[in-house]
C-alpha cells in the first residue's frame, strides 16, 4: 500500500491563505494521488477558526471532489482532527463521554462519518467514490509508523505562542498532567476546553474572533525577529524588552518552561521538544514518529539529525503544511522549510519520504491575488 501523508491545508483560511483551493496548485498532489491508495490528512485539513461548521464542507467541495476522483474506487482518505479541526471529533468525545467515563481514548481510535457527525458524513459524499475513515487521535500506519497531528505538543514546547499559554495555564492550575505513562484522555482535558470555548464563538459569530490570536503570535514574531523589526527598530526593541520580561513572569508562575529566543532556530526546537515529550509520555513507542502542526516541514539535508530524535528514539518527520506564510518564505522556492506543498510518502517498506510537491512555483505565484 502507498500512502501519501500531508497536513495542515486549513481549507478555509481567510485571505486565500489556503493553497489547495486553488486548482493549479492542487493539481501536483492530485497527480501524486493517481499512484497512491491511500490520502491520510493529519489534521487541520478543514479551517473550523475562521467559519461556522455549516460552511466547512462546501468550502473544501473542489478539493474533495478531485481527490475521491483521483484515488477512486479502491481508495481511501483518512482525517484526523486537529487543533483547528477537533471539531470533526469532539462530538464523538462528548457522545462517549456521556454514557462512560474518561480514559477511554487509545492511541488509535477509529470513527465512521455518521459516528463523527453531519460534518464528516457530508465530506464522505463529496470524497465519494474512495472512502473516508476518520481517526484520533492519531494513526498506526504501518507497524513501525505512528502519526498524529501534534497539537499535544503544545503542553510542552518552548515557544509562548497565545495557545501555549493557554493549555499551559490550564495544565498548571485546572488539570493534572502526568510526567509518567499519560494517556491521550489526560491532554484531551487541558485542550478540549479551549477548543470548545474557540468552536462556540466561531458557530455564533460570522467573525473570526476565535483565530485572532493565531494572528498576533504571528506579528509578535514578524515584530521580533522577522521584517518588522528592521523597519520599526526601536517599536521592536521595547517589544522585545516586554517579551523578555513577561517571559520571565510566566516562568515563575510555572507555565514554562518557556523561550525567550524566537527565532526560527528555536521555532524549530521547540516544535520538536514538544512532540518528543509527547511521545515519552504517552509511550508512543514507534521507530517512526510523523506529525504536522508546526508548518515546519523536515528533516531536510541541512537539519541537525539528533534535534530530530524523540526521548523514546522515534525519528521524527514533520509532514509541514499547505498555507502561504509570507514571513517564512524567501524569493527562491525551497528555500525555506516552511515552504508549503510537502507531502510525506510512505510505502510498505522502508523509511518516510519527504517530497515536495510545490517546489517548481516561485513565490509570486503561491502569493494570493490581491483582494
Amino acid at each position: 500500500m502507498r500512502t501519501v501523508v500531508i497536513s495542515d491545508l486549513h481549507l478555509g483560511a481567510p485571505r486565500g491563505r489556503d493553497l489547495l483551493r486553488r486548482s493549479e496548485l492542487r493539481a501536483p498532489l492530485l497527480e501524486e494521488l493517481r499512484s497512491a491508495d491511500r490520502l491520510v490528512i493529519l489534521g487541520d485539513g478543514l479551517e473550523l477558526r475562521h467559519a461556522p461548521h455549516r460552511d466547512a464542507a462546501e468550502v473544501a467541495r473542489p478539493f474533495l471532489e478531485e481527490v475521491g476522483a483521483a484515488l477512486g474506487p479502491a481508495g481511501q482518505v483518512v482525517m484526523l482532527g486537529g487543533n483547528h479541526d477537533h471539531g470533526l471529533v469532539s462530538g464523538w468525545i462528548d457522545a462517549r463521554l456521556a454514557t462512560e467515563p474518561s480514559g477511554f481514548l487509545g492511541l488509535d481510535e477509529r470513527l465512521t462519518p455518521p459516528a463523527a457527525g453531519p460534518l464528516a458524513e457530508r465530506a464522505a459524499e463529496l470524497l465519494a467514490p474512495a472512502r473516508l475513515e476518520l481517526a484520533y487521535p492519531g494513526i498506526w500506519l504501518r507497524d513501525d509508523v505512528y502519526a498524529t497531528h501534534g497539537h499535544y505538543s503544545d503542553l510542552h514546547t518552548t515557544m509562548p505562542t497565545f495557545e501555549r499559554l493557554a493549555v499551559g495555564a490550564m495544565a498548571r492550575w485546572a488539570v493534572r498532567m502526568p510526567v509518567h505513562g499519560a494517556r491521550p484522555d489526560d491532554y484531551e482535558a487541558a485542550l478540549a476546553p479551549i477548543y470548545a470555548w474557540m468552536h462556540q464563538l466561531t458557530q455564533r459569530s460570522e467573525s473570526a474572533m476565535a483565530s485572532a490570536a493565531t494572528g498576533a503570535s504571528t506579528r509578535t514574531w514578524t515584530m521580533l525577529v522577522g521584517a518588522e523589526r528592521r523597519r520599526r527598530p526601536l517599536r521592536a526593541l521595547g517589544l522585545k524588552a516586554a517579551y523578555v520580561s513577561a517571559v520571565t513572569a510566566l516562568d515563575a508562575l510555572g507555565i514554562g518552561p518557556l523561550d525567550r529566543d524566537v527565532s526560527a532556530p528555536a521555532l524549530r526546537r521547540g516544535g520538536l521538544h514538544g512532540m518528543g515529550e509527547v511521545a515519552r509520555r504517552l509511550g508512543i513507542d514507534a521507530p517512526y514518529l510523523l506529525f504536522g502542526h508546526t508548518h515546519r516541514s523536515g528533516p531536510w539535508p541541512d537539519d541537525d539529525p539528533a534535534e530530530w530524535v524523540a526521548p523514546t528514539g522515534a525519528r521524527i518527520v514533520n509532514t509541514g503544511s499547505w498555507v502561504y506564510q509570507p514571513h517564512f518564505l524567501p524569493e527562491a522556492p525551497n528555500s525555506s522549510p516552511y515552504w508549503p506543498g510537502t507531502a510525506v510518502v510512505l510505502d510498505d517498506a522502508g523509511p518516510p519520504q519527504i517530497r515536495r510537491l510545490l517546489g517548481g512555483f516561485p513565490r509570486d505565484r503561491l502569493a494570493p491575488a490581491p483582494a
